[in-house]
């Protein structure tokens, strides 16, 4: 008891030293944070246990003096950093803090930290539009599926799609200190509710573990990637829920790039060639050939999938496809974009060709 209660003492004396001498010197730059910590000698053996929000430092530098130079060097979208809009500004927040016991206990020393932009023109919050989603998977991934504009550079500023055009749907996994991942979309299927129900009316749009079924109906193609851990289904639009709210539900899977095969993948049907292709090794499409039968994945048992991915179920929308020719049409448009502007803001960040 004597000995906890002297280390108590002596964490107590260790933290008072690095608040009287705190030098705490912040860099925010474009995406990223840069930031160097200066630490009294009294705290350089424990500078493991401080963190940037979830983050350890980048560096840790013993001064000729005995104090520590500690740097935190990190992109915004890690650390768990909480990204507010506020007008016109773009805030960033997260917190320094000293943690000398296990992390369900509270920090000892709690530093706050903020880096604020202007809000780039034309820049649209992702839950403005209906045409998005964010959901949770295993192991702290943060899964986003969203509809882009007609250039593929933003979010679309309206959900009404008229019928045959395209509804670029980008969807994406933040990998966060997880090991580079492959988004794949092992199934989707539009219904006209918002959550699916034993009886409910679906159309699908991609399944048979990865085969955008869509694609031989109509011209619907994955469109190259920007990045592994994303991917844009380019969606002819059609028929289904014609003048209703459509949802697009998504089954998407976050997986190790080494292990494809039949049961994970992302295939299109290529008219011009009469065959299916393989969106990320056209070589290997012959791991597509079954998805004109039955795909069935060569991995033997079920809990063998944990170790590769993790799957999380998301769901986009309401969108509405139009038939502009109908005398309705200009109408439902003018509710969609109303209904569309008056959601609570958040943020996403998109990648796209």
């Amino acid at each position: 008891m004597v000995t906890q209660c002297n280390l108590c003492v002596a964490i107590l004396a260790i933290v008072a030293t690095a608040v009287a001498y705190a030098d705490i010197k912040v860099v925010c730059g474009k995406g990223s944070i840069n930031i160097t910590w200066k630490i009294s000698a009294e705290l350089v053996p424990h500078a493991s246990r401080l963190f940037l929000g979830n983050c350890k430092a980048s560096r840790l530098t013993v001064l000729p003096s005995g104090e520590g130079a500690v740097q935190f060097k990190n992109q915004l979208t890690d650390c768990k950093f909480k990204r507010v809009t506020k007008g016109k500004r773009l805030i960033y927040r997260n917190e320094l803090t000293f943690r000398p016991h296990q992390r369900s206990k509270p920090a000892t020393l709690v530093y706050p930290i903020e880096c604020v932009y202007k809000r780039p023109e034309g820049w649209v919050p992702s839950s403005q539009n209906p045409g998005s989603s964010i959901s949770e998977g295993k192991g702290g991934l943060e899964f986003h599926m969203i509809l882009l504009n007609d250039q593929l550079t933003g979010v679309a500023k309206t959900n009404v799609i008229p019928l045959g055009s395209f509804m670029p749907i980008w969807a994406a996994v933040e990998q966060k200190s997880h090991q580079p991942l492959l988004l794949l979309i092992e199934e989707c299927v539009a219904a006209t509710t918002q959550e699916l129900q034993p009886g409910s009316q679906v159309y699908p749009i991609i399944g048979n573990k990865g085969c955008l079924l869509e694609s031989t109906r109509g011209r619907s193609v994955f469109l190259p990637r920007y990045h592994s851990s994303s991917i844009v289904v380019y969606l002819q639009s059609f028929k289904f829920g014609l003048g209703e709210e459509v949802y697009i539900h998504c089954k998407l899977v976050a997986w190790d790039p080494e292990v494809l095969d039949e049961g994970k993948k992302a295939c299109h049907y290529v008219k011009e060639n009469e065959r299916w292709e393989l969106l990320d090794d056209p070589s290997q499409s012959s791991i597509c050939s079954c998805c004109s039968s039955t795909c069935l994945s060569r991995t033997k048992r079920g809990v063998e999938l944990e170790p590769h991915g993790f799957t999380p179920n998301s769901v986009l929308g309401p969108l509405i496809i139009m038939d502009l020719s109908h005398p309705n049409a200009h109408n439902a448009s003018v509710m969609s974009v109303t209904g569309a502007d008056s959601q609570e803001a958040q943020t996403s960040q998109i990648e796209t060709p």
